[in-house]
Order: C-alpha cells, then sequence, then structure tokens
C-alpha cells in the first residue's frame, strides 16, 4: 500500500542558497528547532490540551495527523475544527499555527486486529491488555514525525501520551519513549527531543492544565470540540463532551472531569 502524507499549505520551490548564505541559514535553522514544535494531533482531548500547551511555549508550531485505518473517522473530522477554533479564540496564538499534515499509514490497520482497527467487542485481551491496543502504533507514529520534522527542521516533537490514567498500552511509557527519542536521534543524526506533557498527570489534572492554558474558552472548546470516545459516538452529549459514556475513552475522560469538578467546588 502506497504511504501518502498530505500537508495542506502550498510552499513555493526555495533554490539551494551559496555557501555564506548557507552557514546564515543554518544558524537560524538551528534557532528554530530550539523554538518550533511539530505536536502529534489526532483531534482528541489530550492532543488538544498538548497542543495548546505548545503553543503557548513555542514561536511556531506545526501539527501531524494519521489515518492508520481506525474504526471511525469522527477524531480525525474533529482536527480541523479544533484548529480553526484554536485560531479564532485564541488569535495570540493564530499565528503560532502552522502546516497540519496527514499521514496515510491505513496499511497498520490492514495488518492489525484490534478494536481500534475492526468492530470488535471492547474488551481484555489475554495478555492483560485491552483490545483496543494497537501494537507498533505510537512508535510508528513517532517514527513518521520524526522523518516529517527532519525535513522540515524541527527538533521537538509533542505527543499526549500518559502512563498515569491511563489502559496500560506499553508505548505510551516513558521508558519507551525515552528509547523511541534516541532511536529517532541516532538514526537520523539529528537530536530529537519528545515531549510529553500529560505523561505525569491524571486526567483530573489534564482538565485542571486546560483552564491553566486557556480558561473557559480552551475548556468549552475541549469539550465541544475534540472526540475520545472509541465507538465514535457524537450524538450523546456530556457535561465533559460527546461520546457513548461507557466505553474506557469515555470512562477516563468523564471520571477525571468529575473529580477534577469537584476539586474545582471544594
Amino acid at each position: 500500500m502506497t504511504l501518502i502524507c498530505v500537508t495542506y499549505v502550498t510552499r513555493a520551490k526555495i533554490s539551494k542558497p551559496a555557501l555564506g548564505v548557507a552557514v546564515v541559514s543554518r544558524e537560524r535553522e538551528e534557532k528554530m528547532a530550539a523554538t518550533s514544535a511539530l505536536v502529534l494531533f489526532s483531534g482528541g482531548q489530550d492532543s488538544t490540551i498538548c497542543l495548546a500547551h505548545a503553543l503557548a511555549r513555542y514561536d511556531r508550531i506545526e501539527t501531524i495527523g494519521f489515518d492508520y485505518g481506525q474504526r471511525h473517522s469522527v477524531e480525525l473530522e474533529c482536527r480541523s475544527k479544533v484548529i480553526q477554533a484554536l485560531r479564532t479564540n485564541f488569535p495570540e496564538w493564530a499565528d503560532k499555527l502552522g502546516e497540519d499534515h496527514v499521514c496515510d499509514l491505513s496499511v497498520l490497520g490492514d495488518i492489525s486486529e484490534t478494536a481500534m482497527t475492526s468492530e470488535t467487542e471492547i474488551e481484555i485481551a489475554e495478555n492483560g491488555l485491552p483490545n483496543t491496543f494497537v501494537p507498533g502504533r505510537n512508535l510508528l507514529f513517532l517514527t513518521m514525525a520524526g522523518a516529517l520534522a527532519w525535513r522540515r527542521g524541527l527538533s521537538i516533537l509533542v505527543g499526549g501520551m500518559c502512563e498515569t490514567d491511563y489502559s496500560g498500552y506499553p508505548d505510551c511509557r516513558r521508558e519507551t519513549l525515552d528509547v523511541q527519542e534516541l532511536t529517532l536521534s541516532r538514526g537520523m543524526d539529528r537530536p530529537f527531543t519528545i515531549e510529553t506533557p500529560l505523561m505525569w498527570l491524571d486526567k483530573a489534572e489534564t482538565w485542571e492544565l486546560a483552564e491553566d492554558l486557556g480558561g473557559q474558552k480552551l475548556l468549552d472548546l475541549v469539550i465541544e470540540e475534540t472526540h475520545t470516545c472509541y465507538l465514535g459516538d457524537r450524538t450523546h452529549r456530556h457535561e465533559w463532551g460527546y461520546g457513548c459514556g461507557t466505553c474506557p475513552a469515555c470512562e477516563l475522560r468523564a471520571n477525571g472531569y468529575q473529580k477534577w469538578r469537584a476539586k474545582v467546588a471544594a
């Protein structure tokens, strides 16, 4: 299957610079790499908050998403709405938002047999992991993000992985990401950093971070525009957002919201 990566901005072709200009250009690129980041952005709650976190820290942000043959496209459809809402509601961030890239990784869905890539009932597998675990998914995402970042002159990758309130996925653990960070740096001969702002936060603290970053406007955006539900349900509206309310992703999001609201009310 052909791998396709679509970038939603047209760029002019740049001619090769002279030697003296190249030195200055390289210094500029190094500075840009330290003040820019590529955010792995799915359209879900966690990656949206990570995107806001990056926008608050860096001067230029690009985003990358993946169509990997997931059982529904709802989250992907939310991506552009979230980006537009960020531009509209946070004008101080609008100019920082650069190109958005979407990569076709549907081959991953072709070789996977999981509840995330097929109409399978969600349950705990014999290995103790939920069958929503897609082996190699985050590793592949980060490899593709690294390849794009290398071409775009970026060295910081930002992801919403977390091992506090999570389903036990081994590719969400910080030790896994440390190894992946080293692999990308060695394999591409360029230092990469994988930032995970939510790694040690539970879901209540994630809601709290959203409020700290963007106040009620960002909270409303997360509730109304992002999507987490494994089943792709956008028909049931809860106080924490849309979803079936019963899948593991909805339960984590709902429980975190309730815990955060209780803390705020105390």
